[in-house]
């Protein structure tokens, strides 16, 4: 039986955000049942203060609820009594015709500061787990767990998150059979409520039995990376027959740091592996490079999340970790062929804001491959065409694909020297999708930008 563990990683970047839920009677109610035995002679009230204390005010009463005058309840939030909301002013936010927002406190980055990011999602969109179908409170389908975890909505952010709230692991069954080449993408939330020292980790495997293999913690072959954050230490492990071929438990992430471990902290984590390599991004800083960290005898079909919060005191736990906007996608990229030879590539690569022509600093690394093949092939003349999902009103995105098309352009022109008569533009809307627009994957799909060679 052979297992790979894979990686994990949790960075971020500070905001100053602080934790609370708007309406918390359902959670209250849960909580206080929890207490009833041992706190009922205390009050509701203080037994509630008595969580706040370890949870970071996410178990806000009312009256301190009115101090905060600069939250504000989530527009989209779909039953307040069952939000987990978080204030968040300068929180990015992501919709259908836009893209995964993970960070930034900085809504100008330049794509300057992504130089050095290399990382290209996968061509083909697999699977896209944005928990837009799983009510807030349930656990999603299509993910397996030893443990327990609930989609909650933080405040001024419309993604849905999976708070993984106990120890455990928790997989996405639809990260399976992994090919050579794929990507794997999300965003994390995590913040320190208490002085537990808290592990999280990932792991990426092959197994004989995904599920039975579930609660084990280590594996006979592969990598384990585990992430404490705030301290900003990780480390990994390669195994091999359960014996550990390669380690480094000595990471030590500056960047990732904080100095108030009570802090929410927001990031994006990008996985890449080619063949034998391993790749790992934290927003746009690369974590790991492990020419060697792939057996090719085997194959790799689990991918897990682990959490060990290491509380022994109380159940109600007051620290976090969440995961949102997992997205699954395989096929490196072929630039070079498919626009010289083959005379089209589609890349699902290039982001943008939310209903914006705003092209994200992230895309820097399939931007710089396209830059580079026009460069080399002056001659060459191309048609930039944007594309989006179904979602909306149809001139809206007609008009929001031509411009982000042509920012696609611009971009071209002033970070890597296209020349503007080299491209020409348009934009197709909804009108040519790629995949039916039923599906969170589908939609990501068709949120796409095509180079055609003229």
């Amino acid at each position: 039986m052979k297992i790979l563990p894979l990686i994990s990683v949790y960075l971020l970047a500070s905001f100053s955000l602080s934790a609370q839920i708007i309406d918390p009677k359902e959670t209250a109610k849960r909580s206080a049942e929890n207490r009833a035995n041992n706190k009922v002679d205390q009050g509701i009230n203080k037994g509630f203060d008595k969580i706040e204390e370890g949870i970071g005010n996410i178990f806000k009463k009312k009256e301190k609820k009115k101090v905060e005058k600069n939250e504000e309840t989530s527009d989209n939030q779909e039953n307040t009594t069952e939000n987990r909301q978080t204030s968040s002013k300068n929180a990015n936010t992501n919709s259908s015709n836009g893209t995964n927002s993970s960070n930034s406190s900085s809504t100008k980055t330049s794509m300057k500061t992504y130089s050095k990011f290399d990382f290209v999602a996968g061509e083909k969109v697999i699977a896209f787990d944005d928990f837009s179908t799983t009510n807030v409170g349930d656990f999603p389908l299509g993910w397996n767990t030893n443990s327990t975890a609930e989609i909650v909505k933080l405040e001024n952010r419309p993604e849905k998150w999976l708070f993984m709230s106990k120890d455990g692991f928790f997989m996405p069954e639809f990260v399976k059979d992994m090919p050579e080449n794929f990507t794997l993408e999300f965003d994390v939330f995590t913040r320190y409520n208490s002085n537990n020292l808290l592990n999280y980790s990932m792991y990426l495997s092959a197994v004989d039995n995904p599920k039975k293999d579930l609660p084990n913690k280590y594996v006979q072959n592969g990598i384990y990376f585990d992430w404490r954050p705030c301290k900003g230490e990780a480390g990994y492990i390669i195994y091999e027959n359960s014996e550990e071929m390669s380690k480094n438990d000595g990471l030590n992430i500056k960047q990732f740091a904080s100095e108030d471990c009570s802090m929410p902290l927001f990031a994006k984590v990008s996985i890449w592996r080619q063949k034998a390599r391993l790749r790992m991004y934290v927003n746009e800083t690369k974590v790991l490079d492990i020419p060697q960290a792939f057996d090719a005898k085997l194959k790799y079909n689990t991918f897990k999340f682990g959490t060990s919060y290491m509380n022994y005191v109380t159940t109600d736990n007051p620290d976090e970790v969440m995961v949102a906007n997992v997205r699954y996608a395989v096929g490196a990229p072929d630039t070079r062929n498919k626009l010289i030879t083959e005379g089209k590539f589609v890349t699902r690569g290039i982001l943008f804001d939310v209903n914006s022509d705003k092209i994200k600093a992230e895309s820097y690394g399939i931007l710089k491959e396209i830059g580079t093949v026009l460069k080399e092939n002056p001659t060459v003349k191309v048609k930039i065409i944007g594309h989006t999902d179904s979602d909306g009103d149809d001139a809206k995105n007609l008009d929001l694909s031509k411009r982000r098309a042509a920012a696609v352009k611009n971009a071209l022109n002033t970070e890597f020297g296209i020349t503007n008569d080299q491209m020409e533009t348009d934009g197709k809307g909804e009108t040519q999708p790629s995949d039916p627009n039923t599906t969170p994957q589908g939609k990501a799909n068709n949120r796409r930008v095509e180079f055609i060679k003229l």
